[in-house]
């Protein structure tokens, strides 16, 4: 092992290079938003003296464990200096290297960069430097405070890029070629991000997998903020929730959720009219991000590994009435799945509601705009819970041995994952160094989807008896928010 000493415009920094890959941890790209910056868009990072050793990953922004007995990722007493980037690079040597930015996914409310499924050495053995990135969550990051901008986590993932843009090059990078990668809650951040007028020329391509459902009117985000702040016993403003610590606020920020005894998330991404013009799907619209490439997708049962079983004795129609559907659309589809039993049919609604649906309309608007699409479906189904909702993060990164990929894979890690993750990761390095993924692009004639599966294929409108019903029965957008699983 070696320690490399880079130098960048805030001060030195030292990696670790083992097998031939360099990793830098825990590099701030902005200022510990606490104190006067609490609740506040990110400010610069200062620099520093000496060299700074980046050997540990940087502290996650505050969160409650993803779920009972998990572990959690940040505890009180870590603090709020959570504004740090990681860095993997092939050859500090280079010049011009394609560079990958991944978004984190996690229900707005969950998970950190450091998470072993996120490690990105397999990536950057393909020739890229991958960069991660912490942002705000939860109320720090998209709580609604009047007379403060709204989403800050969106806004410090515009921070990170702007270190990209100004620092990759030190570590080999070319900050003309940056792709934009991210899962879930990380996947609808890139689509927005492509069309906030805040990140235009930040980055060249993008890659949204498992882009959800879920949004939040500037009105719905200030009644969850008057929920919260009654439940914390302080006014619902910036005085009053800058007074409280970070682990006071997340004690109480899941209430509004009990108080609808519905939802995993009561925070997403808020349209403000500034940076964020309205949901994902149709954040693209009239062509404002036609220059940026767009790859993205969902796995094929993306209900599953989300929020438990489907219920016993599950009533379609009702479901469907739920979903902002009309009363024919339980029919239709059982029609389009013939033998199929209410619960898998369930399965396939929820799929379509709360992912695939909205990434396909994300990919429809973006062609419609002109701009250069590719639509997947990844298939494969692994042993534990099928082709269910994060099994893209393991296969991508190659990191089947970790806690997260074990749900999907069990040990040992089943016949066809080898071929399959190197297949799909080299797709994404071409994509992010030539802007060709190696499969035909989408457009509104045919909706060509590379199916993911062992081998992969081509289909034509895999999914058009999903998206018909959605378009021919859909009464109105639902406002249904989020309900991703805490891991994505």
């Amino acid at each position: 092992m070696t320690q490399p000493v880079v130098s960048t415009r805030l001060g030195a920094v030292r990696g670790r290079t083992v097998g031939g890959i360099t990793v830098f941890k825990g590099i701030p790209y902005a200022d510990a938003p606490e104190g006067a910056l609490r609740f506040k868009p990110p400010a610069p990072a200062r620099a520093w003296a000496g060299v700074r050793d980046c050997a540990e990953f940087g502290s996650a922004a505050p969160q409650l464990a993803p779920a009972p007995g998990a572990p959690p990722a940040w505890r009180p007493g870590d603090g709020m200096d959570c504004l740090t980037l990681n860095v993997w690079t092939p050859d500090l040597g280079a010049a011009g290297l394609p560079v990958m930015v991944w978004i984190h996914g996690g229900l707005w409310k969950h998970g950190t960069a450091a998470m072993p499924q996120y490690d990105a050495t397999a990536l950057a053995r393909s020739g890229v430097v991958v960069v991660t990135i912490n942002y705000r969550l939860g109320f720090e990051g998209f709580g609604h405070l009047p007379g403060v901008p709204d989403n800050r986590g969106l806004r410090d993932q515009i921070a990170a890029l702007e270190w990209v843009r100004s620092t990759i090059s030190a570590f080999g990078g070319d900050p003309a070629n940056v792709t934009v990668f991210g899962h879930s809650a990380g996947a609808a951040s890139t689509v927005l991000l492509m069309a906030a007028p805040a990140a235009a020329g930040l980055f060249r391509r993008a890659i949204a997998q498992s882009i959800p459902a879920g949004y939040r009117p500037r009105s719905e985000a200030a009644a969850i903020t008057a929920t919260i702040a009654e439940a914390a016993g302080v006014a619902a403003t910036w005085d009053g929730f800058a007074s409280l610590p970070p682990e006071a606020i997340l004690a109480v920020q899941d209430t509004p959720l009990r108080a609808r005894n519905a939802g995993l998330t009561a925070f997403g991404p808020v349209i403000d009219g500034d940076l964020v013009t309205g949901p994902p799907q149709t954040a693209l619209a009239g062509g404002v991000a036609r220059e940026v490439d767009l790859i993205c997708g969902f796995t094929h049962e993306e209900y599953r590994g989300q929020d438990g079983p489907p219920p016993p004795g599950v009533d379609l129609p009702a479901v469907a009435a739920a979903l902002g559907l009309l009363p024919d659309a339980a029919d239709a589809y059982r029609r389009a799945h013939p033998g199929a039993s209410n619960a898998e049919v369930f399965t396939v609604m929820l799929s379509d509601a709360l992912v695939r649906m909205p990434t396909i309309q994300t990919a429809q608007t973006h062609a419609a705009a002109g701009g250069r699409t590719w639509l997947y479906d990844l298939a494969w189904s692994s042993p534990g819970l099928g082709a269910g909702h994060g099994l893209d993060i393991p296969l991508i990164f190659d990191t089947a041995a970790t806690r997260y990929a074990t749900r999907f894979l069990g040990t040992p890690t089943p016949p066809g994952f080898d071929v399959l993750s190197e297949q799909i990761r080299s797709a994404w390095t071409s994509f992010a160094t030539t802007g060709d993924p190696g499969w035909p692009g989408f457009d509104l004639a045919h909706h060509r989807t590379r199916i993911w599966d062992l081998p992969p294929r081509d289909a034509d409108d895999p999914l058009a008896d999903s998206r018909r019903i959605w378009q021919h029965t859909h009464a109105a957008p639902s406002g249904r928010e989020s309900t991703h699983h805490a891991g994505g």
